[in-house]
């Protein structure tokens, strides 16, 4: 395959290049106001035996790469696209008995004190090869083999990450079902899963039985006043769909599920059953935000956060910190920075020449959403903790650079406008 130079056109996206320094940036401060104590001696911001120590240099060297990969043909990248796909997934395999366990799961490559998670690149490849695979002419969403291939691409590394015991990076991938949306896919393949998920999450507070004869009644009402004994097939459809969720919740959570992960579904609901035990994280992590108010106590001054209240407090929890030292203001900035980057990836997106770009875009687009909102959702108790961490905040160098990777990608695409028919 010839490669063609595609830097004809060199006009960095210097707003999101800002954005990202600012996240960054201000991810390295909170990692630092995370990992201090009060009662030890203040130290240098730039002590490399600690965590903010060494989270500088991974800043140093995601700077490094960044400007590797904006110099980089952006025709080059397509092309290895599903090579670096299968190599990723092999060295997904070969954690698994390779690999160091780290809180239960066995997905990190330990070389020396620095651990590579394979798992947060192996979302990279995953975004280049669907948007290689749907870039196709032949391409055609409509084809059910086409959209299987697609649910393969997305699923086989899923299943794979959730062997190694990582249910939190296993379910990212789910993310990934929003690029087929917005390439087509219909939109009862998002309305049946959502239909699925409530239904599973009220059989996790309502009697089943009680649930399932409201489904019916509502179904059957629905057949015989509104649609006038039409659609009889998408009623049955609902009906055994309602019952697979409902009666499938209940084999899931007590037959499938490891005990700590059915706990930790369980202290969402109800932390207070088990307050020094699975639901510590969730009850200390709603404190320290809470306790921030609407301006916070200031930088450095958390207690909560100071005195390890909150665990895993500068890799998944480290918007504990956020809430608590700068309180509702900061943090509603900091989601507005968040926004401003998520627009601006569409935007991106939607203005590349290259059809593998957009979807592209949209890949990168799903991922930072997913993990943000999966995030900051457990650290205020509106979702179980699977931890995950927040992208460009959490303490971790394999994090920084696959997401540093990710975004810079899209930027070289769009920096360097790929005109497919000139190519």
């Amino acid at each position: 395959m010839k490669l063609s130079d595609n830097r004809k056109e060199l006009s960095v996206d210097w707003l999101t290049v800002t954005i990202w320094a600012l996240l960054v940036f201000a991810g390295w401060l909170n990692i630092y106001a995370a990992s201090i104590d009060l009662k030890m001696e203040e130290t240098s911001i730039f002590d490399f035996s600690l965590s903010y120590g060494k989270q500088f240099i991974w800043i140093l060297i995601a700077l490094v790469i960044a400007f590797v990969i904006m110099i980089l043909d952006t025709k080059l990248l397509e092309f290895l696209s599903i090579p670096l796909y299968i190599i990723t997934l092999i060295s997904c395999v070969a954690v698994m008995f390779l690999g160091r366990e780290i809180n239960g799961a066995r997905a990190w490559f330990q070389i020396g004190s620095f651990g590579i998670q394979p798992s947060e690149f192996m979302k990279i490849t995953t975004a280049m090869t669907l948007a290689t695979y749907i870039s196709r002419l032949n391409f055609n969403m409509e084809n059910i083999w086409h959209r299987l291939t697609c649910l393969m691409i997305i699923f086989v590394p899923a299943g794979i990450v959730l062997l190694q015991n990582d249910t939190g990076s296993a379910l990212v991938f789910i993310a990934f079902s929003l690029v087929l949306f917005r390439e087509g896919l219909p939109l009862i393949y998002l309305l049946a899963p959502t239909y699925f998920g409530l239904l599973a999450l009220l059989a996790l507070i309502v009697n089943e039985y009680v649930l399932i004869f409201c489904v019916l009644a509502l179904v059957i009402s629905s057949w015989f006043f509104v649609f006038k004994k039409k659609l009889w097939l998408a009623h049955i459809g609902v009906i055994l769909i309602s019952a697979l969720a409902v009666f499938g919740t209940d084999l899931v959570i007590n037959k499938v599920l490891e005990p700590h992960q059915r706990e930790r579904i369980y202290a969402l609901f109800n932390p207070n059953s088990d307050p020094l035990g699975n639901g510590w994280n969730i009850t200390q992590s709603k404190i320290a935000i809470g306790s921030g108010g609407v301006f916070g106590k200031g930088y450095l001054k958390g207690t909560q956060t100071k005195f390890d209240f909150v665990p895993e407090q500068d890799t998944d929890f480290i918007f504990c910190t956020i809430g608590e030292e700068h309180g509702w203001v900061g943090s509603i900035l900091l989601l507005g920075v968040w926004f401003f980057l998520f627009r601006r990836i569409i935007y991106l997106a939607e203005h590349s020449k290259s059809k593998y770009a957009r979807i592209y875009g949209y890949g990168v687009f799903s991922v930072l959403f997913f993990h943000l909102t999966v995030n900051v959702g457990m650290t205020i108790g509106l979702l179980p903790v699977i931890g995950i961490p927040l992208p460009f905040f959490s303490y971790g160098g394999s994090s920084l650079f696959a997401f540093t990777i990710l975004l810079f990608l899209l930027l070289n695409h769009y920096t360097y406008r790929v005109n497919i028919l000139s190519s």
